[in-house]
């Protein structure tokens, strides 16, 4: 039994792709917090499984689309979802020990092991009873090849006669009858090959009489210890073979619990996140994922999440246009929305990749089989090394792992040292990633850098600048333009200080 809603061949892996030290720069420098924060709506599970499954990158188109269909089903069908939810978390492991605790859970007596295994596949027959009850109900309202053949498997692998069929065997195994047994004489005329059989069926008069037949059987004095334990020790080796197996049945069905729990979780989460972005009123739509090759990257008023999620004021989204782009290098006026674009493009991967909507109008892009990012970071509070050399550490440990087919966002990377330095660097480091297929996304104020990539006229660059009115407002928006060689900091102090336009200019000039 295979739960299937994250991808059609089986369950996929939810260990992590980096090491956690990358994934922890990638959490922070995305302030992924807050989208983990909002899927989870307060579940610690659902928290859990947010992070485990968003960064996880699928790079088959086929399967994210297969995702955003089983999604679009959660999102027209949130009641039976959560239904069917409940019932899996009603059995998780914790839940499940509570309800057939029968002491000695580290015991090796086969009885006891045979007896709680029995007792957990009663628990979790009674709960397929209820999913396979609730499938029949509902299937008609889904559309998605993954709940389709999920209801499939429910409704042809356990039909009532199936699991009437399993009730009896059940309560076959709590061995009303005792335990009839054979074996063989082996070396020394020890017994071997213990055999677990089951009992003839007794007639109805046997029963109501309750005459026990002409069985052979034994009879241990209530005061022999030592013949009592000798008769268990003699039935528990045949019934060893037996309480494994039903120990397995039991582990394989609580896995299937336990994965169809997370992979309904990971949806609710979403379902979560979709509640918290309308109460604001943030348009949100289902991307198109493109197989890797020539470079794909357009979007239509793309948001970061994570602001939609913070502020009280309506967030402005931007328009690219970067097909066939493999370098976009974005400069302009400080405070002008250049990190938020790099977060939101970080986060919108992220989201795309994991079979999520994303905070836009309209988005499209290559899949990537991993996201890096290199934000500029706080000086080392140990003082262990200076700021420059943390640059590079960090640097030197994303080049590691970076593939031909990944992702890298850099935000003021090596801004640390003096320009001429840092341009140096950040060039080298541009020309191996773009040669080797590595896109990269470059936010920076080193004009040296910029105008020098500019000059070349690569026609696989893209130059973006943080858009500035006259006036020297803001607009928190990107539009194709060259690199300006001044951030236009005098803007900020005036904003800052309350200064008029030619108070700042002369504060600035003295100063």
């Amino acid at each position: 039994m295979k739960v299937r809603l994250l991808h059609p061949d089986g369950d996929v892996g939810l260990e992590p792709k980096l090491p956690w030290q990358l994934s922890a720069l990638t959490n922070d420098d995305l302030e992924l917090a807050m989208l983990y924060g909002a899927m989870a709506a307060g579940d610690a599970f659902l928290l859990d499984t947010a992070k485990k499954v968003v960064p996880l990158c699928e790079t088959d188109p086929d399967v994210i689309i297969y995702r955003q269909q089983v999604l679009a089903d959660c999102l027209a069908n949130r009641a039976v979802v959560q239904q069917i939810y409940d019932i899996a978390s009603a059995v998780d492991g914790v839940e499940l020990r509570r309800k057939v605790f029968l002491g000695g859970l580290n015991s090796r007596d086969p009885d006891l092991i045979l007896r709680r295994s029995v007792r957990i596949l009663e628990v979790l027959t009674t709960t397929l009873r209820q999913l396979s009850s609730l499938s029949c109900e509902h299937a008609g309202r889904f559309r998605s090849a993954g709940f389709r053949q999920l209801f499939a498997m429910l409704t042809e692998q356990l039909s009532g006669h199936y699991l009437a069929e399993v009730d009896e065997y059940l309560s076959e195994l709590h061995l009303p009858r005792g335990v009839l047994l054979s074996a063989r004489l082996g070396v020394g005329n020890k017994g071997d090959r213990h055999v677990l059989h089951q009992p003839p069926r007794r007639s109805l008069w046997a029963r109501l009489s309750g005459d026990q037949g002409d069985g052979c059987g034994f009879v241990v004095d209530d005061d022999d210890l030592a013949g009592a334990q000798a008769l268990s020790k003699l039935a528990g080796r045949a019934i060893n073979d037996v309480a494994n197996t039903v120990t397995q049945s039991a582990e394989h069905l609580q896995s299937f619990f336990g994965r169809l729990r997370t992979e309904l979780g990971f949806y609710l989460g979403c379902l979560n996140l979709q509640d918290a972005l309308a109460k604001r009123h943030v348009p949100t739509c289902f991307p198109v994922p493109t197989p890797i090759g020539t470079p794909r990257f357009h979007c239509r008023g793309l948001r970061d999440v994570g602001l939609c999620l913070t502020t009280g004021k309506k967030v402005s989204g931007n328009d690219v246009d970067a097909d066939g782009k493999a370098l976009i290098v974005i400069t302009g006026a400080n405070e002008g929305g250049k990190s938020t674009f790099l977060r939101s493009v970080g986060t919108a991967q992220l989201m795309m990749q994991a079979g999520m909507f994303v905070t836009a109008d309209a988005f499209g892009a290559n899949v990537r089989d991993n996201v890096f990012t290199h934000f500029n970071r706080k000086e080392d509070a140990t003082l262990t090394r200076g700021k420059l050399e943390e640059e590079l550490a960090r640097m030197s440990a994303i080049v590691e792992y970076i593939g031909p087919t990944s992702l890298l966002l850099c935000n003021e990377s090596f801004a640390s040292t003096n320009e001429l330095e840092g341009s140096q660097i950040a060039r080298g480091i541009v020309h191996a990633m773009t040669e080797s297929g590595v896109r990269v996304f470059f936010v920076t104020h080193l004009y040296d850098l910029a105008d020098s990539l500019h000059t070349r006229q690569d026609p696989a660059d893209l130059f973006l600048r943080a858009e500035r009115r006259p006036d020297g407002a803001r607009t928190f928006r990107l539009s194709p333009g060259k690199p300006e060689r001044t951030s236009h900091g005098e803007d900020s102090f005036r904003r800052i200080f309350g200064v008029a336009a030619d108070a700042g200019r002369d504060r600035v000039a003295s100063s």
